[in-house]
């Protein structure tokens, strides 16, 4: 996996006489570091031995040729090496600004630094080529220029504005304020600069591809921010164009950048994204890559070969899947299947994410796979049915899901000759749990087990009776992104329970309220949905049914929810009312979720 890991002095990092070079990806993130950042390693340098360590780089050596110039590729440490060029860079201004008081011996070294900077016999060719983010490349080579490194060039609009001239500049004035002219030392200041720059040392890794690369960053403590698995695809992506395709580079690049903006910021969406789209369409691409199942520590050697095979004609196909997938999410443009949106945000709430890849492969093979738009609303509806039922019971397990959506797909390719929407629904009911078991499990702690479908269940059970004209949504959030609508104990879970609860419940017995607490307050019949949890909380159940907002308005259990209705007209509660009423949820909740009966059929 590594070809070479080594400690180098920055002498050799930046050898004059190396014939290599340090390329940062063309779209990497752009240059970040800050004066907290620039101060910190100035003053390590200075106050540290000769030596001191500065920590590592990641290198990917792709080179074929052992004679000529090397390409790197610097995957980490970015930020790092291209400080350290502005370092350089300030002192060879220095040293050129003050020419008049340094001896022949420093003029040499600033020849020196400016090889050290440039490639040897290649006229401005920078050993270090910064990304293009932020005009950062241009930022660079416009501080080499005023350095006297390369020759003259006018500086991007703006640029002293940017964080490389700011850099820059603030190396320069440490120098100055290091290296006081009016000091007999002045030379012997600058001296030990140097050789405290020189001297200081990083670990070179180099390896050999971006899988490698990625593999290293699960292990490696790096200063900065690492990069992530959708980074170093980017990475590859745009390498390969900028070999095979350069004039594309920029329109693939934009591509991307609205990919990632259909299927959102999150990283764990995006990666997602990936090992879906790869194993939704695992027996197109098993000529590429002979892995079974795309998971997170594989997925860049997989996005490895599909771009090494073909990268215009798998990115167009990723990026229209993108399109798709960003649907699924309630974000992106296709309203090809608007009318199943409140069902897609169904499977979203009830954590029905895995069967994503089953549908990214039915809508974008819909005509192949003759899905109607009814059909694949049957096919959803299904979907959110089978996760109810499997994040109650966990049958089937969680680390199954991906294989069994990916065998449904393969199943198409089969001689099946039934509808789509049967084959899913034959399948789905064949390994889902009894109605035995989610009825068990329905009548247990509900809300211990999985307090999101819970509230699913709940919100669903209070929406039955909604119209237009009472509709509220009890999905909405407020300012800090909290739901409005959550989910009450009508006992409450307070540790101790309040005494007039031990009274309602026991009569005064503390020992035996506390056991009824521990056995039945998590259980479905205990549970409804507020909007004034935090008001009603620890109230007497009396308390909790007639609460009335600041005008006059029944915020209580009297708000007018159906869920609510059974509780208006009770005057106590008890264990035996939550028996009473999780079976009767229960039931509800089987005939909602069920299997066998579903309404609407194609």
């Amino acid at each position: 996996m590594i070809n070479s890991a080594q400690n180098y002095p920055l002498s050799q990092l930046f050898d004059i006489d190396g014939r290599w070079f340090y390329r940062i990806p063309k779209y990497q993130r752009q240059y970040t570091w800050g004066k907290n950042e620039w101060e910190v390693l100035y003053d390590d340098l200075l106050e540290n031995d000769l030596g001191y360590f500065l920590g590592s780089i990641i290198c990917i050596n792709q080179s074929k040729d052992a004679i000529g110039n090397q390409e790197l590729e610097l995957v980490d440490g970015q930020q790092r090496l291209l400080t350290l060029s502005l370092l350089f860079a300030a002192i060879c201004n220095y040293l050129s600004q003050t020419s008049h008081a340094v001896d022949e011996e420093q003029q040499l070294e600033a020849g020196n630094i400016k090889r050290k900077l440039v490639m040897k016999g290649i006229k401005d060719q920078a050993r270090l080529i910064p990304q293009i983010q932020n005009n950062n490349h241009d930022d660079f080579m416009a501080v080499l220029s005023d350095a006297g490194v390369i020759s003259k060039r006018k500086p991007p609009q703006f640029a002293a504005n940017r964080r490389i001239f700011q850099a820059y500049r603030y190396f320069h004035n440490r120098i100055f304020e290091t290296v006081s002219e009016e000091s007999s030392y002045n030379s012997i200041q600058l001296e030990e600069i140097l050789n405290k720059l020189n001297s200081a040392s990083m670990v070179k890794i180099e390896v050999s591809s971006h899988a490698h690369a990625y593999t290293l960053f699960q292990s490696l403590n790096n200063r900065g921010i690492p990069l992530n698995a959708i980074d170093l695809i980017k990475n590859k992506l745009l390498a390969t164009f900028d070999k095979t395709n350069p004039q594309e580079v920029d329109q693939y690049y934009e591509r991307w950048v609205g990919l990632l903006e259909l299927i959102g910021e999150d990283y764990s969406t995006q990666e997602r994204f990936f090992r879906h789209y790869y194993n939704a369409f695992r027996s197109d691409l098993s000529e590429i890559s002979n892995v079974q199942v795309a998971t997170r520590s594989n997925l860049i050697s997989i996005y490895e070969r599909i771009l090494d095979a073909d990268a215009i004609a798998h990115m167009n196909r990723i990026f229209s899947a993108g399109g798709v997938y960003s649907y699924f999410l309630s974000r992106g443009p296709d309203m090809r299947f608007a009318e199943h949106g409140n069902l897609l945000k169904d499977l979203e709430r009830v954590q029905g994410t895995p069967s994503h890849l089953l549908l990214l492969h039915l809508v974008t093979k819909q005509y192949e796979l003759e899905v109607s738009k009814e059909q694949l609303g049957f096919i959803i509806d299904i979907l959110v049915r089978f996760f109810v039922r499997r994040n109650l019971t966990d049958t089937p397990s969680t680390r199954d899901l991906t294989r069994m959506f990916m065998s449904i797909i393969e199943g198409f390719r089969s001689n099946d000759t039934r509808p789509v929407y049967v084959q899913i629904l034959s399948k789905l009911s064949e390994i889902s749990a009894s109605d035995e078991i989610f009825q068990q499990n329905l009548k247990g702690p509900i809300y211990q087990e999985n307090r999101g479908v819970t509230r699913f269940v709940l919100c669903t059970l209070a929406q039955q009776a909604m119209t237009r004209e009472n509709e509220v949504d009890l999905w909405s959030r407020d300012k800090n992104n909290n739901f409005v609508w959550t989910i009450e104990h009508i006992l409450p879970q307070s540790d101790p329970l309040p005494q007039v609860w031990v009274e309602m419940m026991t009569g005064g017995d503390a020992e035996e309220a506390k056991q009824i607490q521990s056995n039945h307050l998590h259980k479905l019949g205990n549970l409804t949905i507020s909007g004034y949890n935090r008001e009603l909380s620890n109230k007497s159940f009396e308390d909790k049914r007639n609460r009335l907002d600041d005008e006059g308005r029944p915020v209580g259990y009297n708000n007018g929810i159906i869920l609510n209705c059974d509780l208006v007209n009770e005057t106590r509660w008890s264990v035996e009312q939550i028996e009473e009423r999780t079976d009767t949820l229960a039931t509800k909740v089987m005939d909602l979720y069920s299997l066998d009966k579903l309404p609407g059929r194609p």
